[in-house]
């Protein structure tokens, strides 16, 4: 236990301030903007969290190059504390006696409050649910990806890096999907299993083209992070 807080005090040390920002705003913004649908169909179900969740998996692609699949997961459950305290706070502001700003519309306001508020507050099971399907699918992300690149005879250049992260990224958010519904949507909601399948591999689809376009930023990124390493001490595998 004392070697892996080490090892994870040493990674933070040299993570750029800028990813670990991203990732953790990703982590909290993703959760948060779930709760507006885009598309809500039997067969096909987006909202607004793939907005943050592509830059989440790109986060940790890139930390999973740099520094290897079990140091990536660690950073992946630190974001994930963060984003608990978050909801924690959110709760508590959505309890506090006040109005919201935007509730202001002559003779709605206590409604609007009040969805605000849970809105902010947010629900215990998806909390959960998705705090579970993140860890499970970040898990999967990772040390797929790592193995992907072990198996890769090149072992530089944005085409190793491209391929471990598009196949990676696509079964990781499947993963996060799936099991988000089987916990959240089939259990509270009613959804089918055919439901729960086809969302997840469309909203892994969706999340793909997101990867596709960013991962050049991602490999640039990743490939600053090797160069500032003085003393590279390899992969925390």
């Amino acid at each position: 236990m004392k070697k892996t807080v080490s090892e994870f005090r040493e990674m933070l040390k040299t993570v750029p301030p800028l990813l670990l920002t991203l990732t953790v705003l990703a982590v909290v913004g993703m959760n948060l903007l779930a709760n507006k649908s885009i598309i809500n169909r039997d067969w096909l179900a987006l909202d607004c969290g793939i907005l943050f969740s592509w830059m989440a998996f790109l986060t940790m692609d890139i930390l999973t190059h740099c520094y290897g699949p079990r140091a990536a997961t660690l950073f992946s459950v630190f974001a994930l504390v963060l984003n608990l305290l978050m909801a924690g706070i959110f709760f508590l502001a959505s309890r506090i006696p006040g109005v919201w700003g935007e509730s202001f519309v002559e003779g709605s306001e206590a409604v609007i409050n009040t969805a605000l508020d849970n809105t902010f507050g947010g629900t215990w099971f998806i909390l959960l649910g998705s705090s579970t399907a993140f860890i499970v699918s970040a898990f999967v992300n990772n040390f797929l990806n790592y193995g992907i690149g072990k198996l890769l005879k090149t072992q530089e250049g944005f085409g190793r890096f491209a391929l471990r992260s598009y196949v990676s990224t696509f079964l990781g958010q499947f993963v996060d999907n799936l099991v988000f519904a089987m916990l959240v949507s089939r259990i509270f909601f009613g959804w089918t299993m055919l439901q729960c399948l086809t969302c997840a591999v469309t909203g892994a689809i969706a999340e793909l083209v997101f990867e596709v376009v960013f991962s050049p930023m991602g490999y640039r990124i990743s490939q600053r992070i090797k160069a500032r390493q003085a003393e590279p001490k390899g992969e925390i595998a």
